[in-house]
């Protein structure tokens, strides 16, 4: 029998038991839900205390167990997604995030494969560098033969990501890292700029401060083979760059990360050098490292207007403790993993709510008075994680690889973890706790979703909808126009002062959300997860200029994303000299100049066959002397559903191309869509049977000699959740929707 999702847990709401239910909560076999919120969280508090049992025989764990309950469901901290999911359960992976070392040798690199393999299968994410692969066609003395390079292997990576089913709780998700001085950058560069390949992997690419240096006085900079060592070439270090933020400027990636900054704080040196990242770039991990992560929900701590720093110093300790015995409670995926994060016990604690608290104190994001109090909220936070950690580590013992530590200077005091501080993405667990993601700023103040049942329903922020009922300016109208314009500017019902503080990131200037990762960066010990958001009217200098100021201003690295860049694209018809654009106009203009084109007696066309999950689609498209004129579909020896479905959009599609849609809005609309049962992997996988109807048409005007542009060819739309059609929001590096807990990097 289903347990009912309804729980004593005060604040948790509606939405948040939705996504709690959909990802979190134990089920048997048959998907049956067999406990509610209360008693997750109660499963999660009682396993992670009984790590305590290992430091102290006498130790209280039923008032440990109680305290973490309490502030997990205060939502006052929430640790990362794996521990919710799987502590106290037979699986037993706790972490979010490892990084893997991949040898220049086919041994090492399958290896890592299957590694990659096994973490993924336990719901885990993963980090690589490929700055240690020979260049493609570079000498391979073992066989006389040549190298196929770093961008093949990832592709192998990448296929091994998308096979894997991650007990339909989490995605795979990789971050690839390629220094700037490596032989194939360039092709590094570009690997994405079709979107049509190595879609499980961000990038980034990792910047040496010789790099910068020269990209300043416009020089040219070595490129080095990592086989030998020696210098194989040079390329213009200023064109390198400006290359990298057209890319950036052009579909979100590559991201940069600052290599010599992740060493120059790498705490145990003498151990090995950090090569690479977690897959959103926060956690820079030495090979075979994990972390484990958790956010304190800065919203929680105001009192009376003003921060209760007493509250939150308590429970900065509790946290450090509680993210401690998870490196005790959790069941690795490899031996190796295993070792080296007890070796150096890296704990990642964060924040979420941000937003949250500045709206709380009337202070604008967008202010150098929200600026100054980020570096000091910080700055606390990590200093009482330092002294918690080091109270642990008078207890419990330094880290083992204490020693050569940097920490490991005359009459230093004990300390557990190598570091402490981290600022994450908190998608999901963000909307468990009704809380502003990280340290970004307001995605939406209220925005419209439309649910299973095609209801439409407007989602306010809910301080928004506290402060406009208690200031009297509360009207559903209000609530629907404020969705429909996107922001709270030009909203003249709404007061100035509450407009500029509910400002949302695209209202943010670029600099500014610079600044704020910059000042949480100053006093973090890894690295901060956010995106700069930029409008779609952006420039690539607009680009250029952010990621040099993220060099100047000290961070780690940086990501952008321009809003719509990587699902407004153009297709190019040569052979009918047609170009085919977005449609400016609305639906019912359209309608009134349709002019629909007759069919002749005899047309010609191809059919293409499609291996659906319904079994293989016989798709015939037909034209005439003006183009795509119409399409046909055949289910094999299927019937029913499917092939009335498949026989429907071919109608669809007919009739919008006779009455003059563009082929690009066809394609855009069917690609991407999902069903329950997909079909293939990797360049070959199909969603569903209306996305092999958009991947036949595209491969007929392939064939046929259209000229289409590969950097515009459309994917599927990440503006909208390909689970349930809700808003996805670019942050941290990551796309994550609000509305179900659906995370691209998770």
């Amino acid at each position: 029998m289903k347990k009912t999702i309804n729980s004593s847990i005060p604040g948790l709401t509606k939405n948040a038991a939705t996504v709690l239910e959909k990802r979190y909560l134990r089920r048997d076999e048959s998907g049956t839900v067999l406990e509610n919120p209360a008693d997750m969280f109660r499963r999660v508090a009682n396993t992670i205390a009984a790590a305590d049992k290992k430091f102290d025989k006498k130790a209280d764990l039923k008032s440990l167990s109680d305290t973490f309950y309490q502030m997990m469901t205060s939502f006052e901290f929430l640790p990362n997604s794996p521990t919710l999911m799987n502590a106290g359960r037979p699986l037993g992976q706790l972490s979010a995030c490892f990084v893997l070392p991949v040898g220049d040798s086919m041994e090492e690199i399958f290896d890592a494969v299957k590694f990659t393999a096994l973490i993924h299968k336990s719901g885990g994410g993963t980090g690589f560098s490929f700055s240690r692969l020979r260049p493609a066609n570079d000498v391979v003395s073992t066989t006389t033969g040549i190298s196929s390079g770093p961008l093949s292997f990832m592709r192998v990576f990448d296929v091994a990501t998308e096979t894997i089913k991650q007990g339909g709780t989490r995605r795979g998700a990789n971050m690839a890292i390629l220094r700037v001085d490596h032989p194939n950058i360039m092709d590094f560069i570009m690997c994405k700029a079709d979107q049509k390949q190595l879609n499980n992997f961000n990038i980034s690419v990792g910047l040496t401060e010789k790099f910068m240096e020269a990209v300043g006085r416009d020089e040219d900079y070595s490129l080095i083979n990592p086989r030998d060592k020696k210098v194989c070439g040079s390329l213009n270090a200023r064109k390198v760059f400006q290359r990298i933020v057209k890319q950036a400027w052009e579909n979100g990636e590559p991201g940069i990360v600052f290599l010599d900054r992740l060493n120059r704080d790498n705490p145990t040196p003498l151990v090995g050098e950090i090569e690479s990242t977690n897959p959103c770039g926060e956690q820079p991990l030495l090979p075979y490292e994990s972390c484990n992560l958790g956010s304190i929900n800065l919203g929680k701590f105001i009192h009376e207007d003003s921060i209760d720093w007493k509250r939150l110093r308590e429970t900065i300790h509790q946290a450090v403790h509680f993210l401690d015995n998870v490196i005790e409670a959790n069941n690795y995926p490899l031996q190796q993993i295993h070792d080296m994060t007890h070796a150096n016990r890296k704990i990642g604690l964060g924040v979420m709510g941000w937003a949250d608290l500045l709206i709380l104190l009337g202070i604008p994001y967008c202010s150098e008075e929200a600026v100054k109090l980020g570096k000091k909220v910080m700055k606390f936070i990590n200093d009482e994680g330092h002294l918690a950690s080091q109270e642990l580590g008078k207890k419990r013992g330094s880290f083992p690889n204490f020693k050569g530590s940097i920490f490991d200077t005359k009459g230093a005091a004990p300390m557990r973890n190598a570091t402490v501080t981290t600022i994450a993405p908190t998608g999901t667990i963000s909307i468990i706790a009704n809380a502003s993601s990280g340290v970004e700023p307001l995605f939406a103040v209220s925005y419209i979703r439309t649910v299973m049942d095609k209801n439409v329903l407007v989602e306010v922020n809910p301080l928004f909808e506290k402060i406009a009922k208690e200031r009297g300016f509360y009207s559903k109208e209000l609530m629907q126009k404020i969705a429909e314009h996107g922001a709270l500017h030009g909203i003249a019902e709404v007061p100035v002062d509450i407009r500029n503080v509910f400002v949302t990131s695209h209202e943010i200037t670029p600099e500014y959300h610079i600044q704020m990762q910059s000042a949480f960066q100053q006093y973090t010990d890894n690295a901060v997860s956010k995106t700069v958001n930029f409008s779609n009217s952006a420039s690539i200098e607009d680009v250029e200029k952010v990621y040099m100021l993220a060099y100047e201003s000290g961070c780690k690295g940086v990501t952008i994303y321009r809003d719509g860049s990587r699902d407004e694209q153009v297709l190019t018809t040569g052979k009918k000299e047609e170009t085919v654009t977005a449609i400016a106009e609305t639906p019912l203009e359209a309608d009134r100049k349709a002019v629909k084109r007759e069919r002749p007696k005899a047309l010609k066309g191809c059919t293409h066959q499609m291996q659906t999950g319904c079994g293989p689609l016989y798709i015939t498209v037909n034209e005439d002397e003006n183009g795509l004129f119409e399409l046909f579909t055949t289910m094999g020896k299927a019937g029913g559903c499917a092939a009335s479905q498949s026989e429907a959009i071919g109608r669809m599609v007919s009739l919008a191309w006779r009455s003059g849609v563009q082929a690009r809005q066809v394609v855009k609309q069917l690609l991407g869509i999902s069903c329950h049962c997909p079909s293939g992997f990797g360049d070959n996988r199909v969603t569903s049977c209306a996305d092999a109807v958009a991947k036949a048409i595209q491969n007929h005007m392939l064939d046929k000699g259209y000229d289409i542009d590969a950097d515009t060819v459309v994917r599927h739309e990440r503006g909208a959740c390909p689970e349930c059609g809700g808003i996805v929001e670019h942050e941290g590096g990551c796309s994550v929707c609000h509305v179900c807990g659906y995370s691209e990097c998770a």
